[in-house]
């Protein structure tokens, strides 16, 4: 030991504890064998007999009935001898090696804050909870980008110099404590040590941080608060202050969220609000970002869907899993509906979850080998969204390959893209990734140049795989193929024809046989008369009731406004965006997820309705609470009706006005 005992003796340890009774003893006892006499320990509100035993053992007691890490360890620093220097701090636990302290006091001469790492070493990491371990490379990972200088650990067990201590003025009194000692000692230019330490199994009691899920959520949360704010002090004003932020709401949004996402119980949605208020908030700030670099925009856009994939799903992802399931008993979906008797000896424990259990399947053929597959490998929630998720982030990386980092975020840190996909568990994501790629295909030849047929036959063949998982893309196989036609193309006209039906024909047949084909339950009330937050149709109904038994009238708009589009458009992206606008206006049907359609267009087109909608659409979430609190009429109210919409309808409006400016940006983009 470098310290001689005097030098000890100006080192004061403060232990905060709260029911540690079976360890704090062993702890005190370990601390005065390497020559500490100096020992407060701090009883955080105990209901046991932490403060006798700590006593008993030989430290000086304080008490601090309010609950808080950060609480204790401040009350511990109050009415220090003049004498002490160095403030040691750990825990009560028994898991901090006190082995290591020969090489914390040797490391006193050259440092301020000397630290304790215990992820040094593969056994120190496997000691650590999962969430210990991502947790604290996760925020220190946030530091490095914040602040430059790199920790590997935001452990308890470190010794810092009394007068450094004073310059930060520590501020947090939760579990924020580590986290603004560690910030606040890179701002202020600290001499920083970290020594690889031992991490110990609990020697008794009960984690309140790591050893729950609410208590790691709680932790990340305060973390991740701390964090945010010392950045934004630092930073005030500034363009990073501005990123972070950004990242920290997303982030501490999904944390917020994932566990409110039964839609069954209603306790569920004032914390369901909370997140998504977060994440609306932080995504909201990301339009005022004006660059970005690769390792944020891929961390946070991953990271945010990692958090949100244990979120409890929505209903549709039961008859997902349920349709893949019948599909390897050798049943087809199209043919039996989940209650069909047939189907009895096969039902799960979580059949009673599906939707319409008395309507066969409307998913197009291709997405049902899709949902066969995955429940070959394994019929559970977590793979389906990981396919989805998967699908999700490779359009994001379509998008920013072809727009860069910044103009992609409308995408990939969109509210209502992230609860689809990784929280919500909507397969949207499988159709709009080959859409956006028949799309940045097609339109990558720029206007007035030649014919270029393999680009057609390739964007063909992409849209063709896009309408086998979702009908919507049909229509737009129809620009594609008008094109065609006006550079007098017959024969690219025929070939794009068959490549756009390809994957749809080869995949039905796995569901056509003896001459029956019903891939549609056009018989289905659901499908005819169902209504669900619409626009147009809404409107419609109130002068004129008899269209509320009869949905298929809207096709007829629609088909009008796809052969004006058709004559009017000049590429892709402006058939496309226009064509999923009025298809969302006129379908009697929409839930949240469905406006997900159309969010990629604005990634290039920076539509400010779709912008606006990505915040209003979770209006919608009103009526599942409703239905969880007993009222089953699944209708929005005219107001609620008008926040859902009228952002879309004015942000719509506003970008039509300025079409020739937006029309500039666009093309300077493609």
């Amino acid at each position: 030991m470098s310290l001689c005992v005097p030098d000890v003796d100006r080192i004061l340890a403060i232990i905060p504890v709260h029911n540690e009774a079976e360890t704090i003893a062993g702890v005190v006892q370990s601390l005065r064998l390497h020559g500490l006499r100096q020992i407060r320990v701090v009883d955080n509100g105990s209901t046991d007999q932490s403060a006798a035993a700590a006593k008993t053992a030989g430290a000086e007691v304080v008490s601090e009935p309010k609950l808080g890490y950060g609480q204790a360890c401040w009350r511990g620093l109050q009415n220090l001898p003049s004498c002490v220097e160095w403030i040691l701090f750990c825990d009560g636990d028994g898991s901090d090696d006190l082995t290591a302290l020969p090489q914390f006091f040797a490391a006193c001469s050259t440092s301020d804050l000397i630290l304790g790492n215990r992820r040094a070493t593969a056994k120190s990491r496997s000691a650590l909870t999962p969430v210990q371990n991502f947790g604290n490379g996760f925020a220190a990972s946030l530091i490095q980008a914040g602040w430059g200088y790199r920790y590997h650990d935001l452990g308890p067990l470190r010794l810092i110099r009394r007068s450094a201590l004073e310059r930060i003025q520590m501020q947090d009194r939760g579990f924020g404590w580590t986290v603004e000692m560690q910030a606040r000692a890179v701002e202020l230019n600290l001499r920083i040590c970290e020594l690889s330490v031992n991490y110990l199994p609990r020697q008794g009691g009960t984690s309140k941080i790591s050893g729950t899920l609410s208590g790691s959520i709680r932790a990340g949360v305060v973390i991740l608060q701390v964090i945010g704010q010392l950045y934004w002090r630092r930073w005030r004003g500034g363009k990073p202050a501005v990123l972070l932020c950004s990242a920290l709401l997303l982030l501490l949004g999904c944390i917020w969220l994932t566990p409110h996402g039964d839609f069954r119980q209603v306790a569920v949605f004032s914390g369901f609000w909370i997140g998504v208020s977060l994440i609306c908030g932080g995504f909201a700030l990301s339009w005022m970002i004006r660059s970005i670099d690769a390792i944020w925009f891929w961390g946070v856009s991953i990271l945010s869907r990692l958090i949100l994939l244990p979120m409890y799903p929505g209903d549709d992802i039961w008859r997902y899993l349920w349709e893949g399931y019948i599909q390897t008993l050798g049943f087809s979906p199209y043919q039996f509906a989940p209650n069909a008797p047939e189907l009895i000896p096969y039902r799960t424990e979580w059949w009673s979850l599906i939707n319409h259990l008395d309507v066969s399947a409307i998913y197009p053929p291709l997405t049902q080998l899709g949902f066969r597959l995955l429940a070959f490998i394994s019929p559970t929630v977590l793979l389906f969204k990981l396919a989805f998720v998967c699908a999700d982030l490779l359009t994001c990386w379509l998008l920013s390959r072809k727009f860069g980092h910044q103009a992609t975020l409308l995408y990939a840190w969109n509210p209502l893209i992230l609860y689809s996909f990784a929280g919500g568990g909507h397969y949207d994501s499988w159709f709009i990734l080959p859409l956006v790629a028949a799309w940045l295909s097609f339109d990558s030849i720029r206007l007035g140049s030649s014919f270029n047929g393999a680009v057609r036959l390739k964007s063909g063949l992409l849209l063709g795989i896009s309408i086998a998982l979702k009908w919507m893309s049909l229509p737009i196989l129809g620009f594609i193929l008008w094109q065609a036609i006006r550079h007098v193309r017959i024969k690219q006209v025929v070939i794009i024809g068959l490549l756009g039906c390809l994957p749809f024909g080869i995949s039905a047949l796995f569901f056509c046989h003896s001459g029956l084909c019903t891939l549609i339950p056009t018989e289905s009330v659901f499908v005819s008369y169902g209504r669900s937050a619409d626009f147009i149709p809404y409107l419609v109904s109130l002068v004129w009731q008899p269209s509320l038994q009869a949905n298929w009238i809207y096709g007829i708009p629609l088909g009008f406004a796809v052969l004006f589009l058709l004559w009017r458009s000049k590429n892709f992206l402006q058939f496309s965006e226009s064509y999923l606008f009025i298809l969302l206006l006129l379908s009697p049907i929409i839930h949240a997820w469905y406006f997900t359609w159309i969010i990629p267009f604005a990634v290039a087109s920076r539509n400010l309705g779709t912008c606006l909608l990505s915040i209003s659409a979770f209006i919608y979430f009103v009526l599942p609470y409703r239905l969880a609190a007993g009222n089953s009429d699944w209708l929005l109210s005219p107001w609620e009706r008008g926040v859902l919409w009228l952002p879309l309808l004015l942000g719509w409006a506003w970008s039509a006005t300025n079409w020739s400016a937006m029309k500039i940006k666009r093309e300077s983009m493609l």
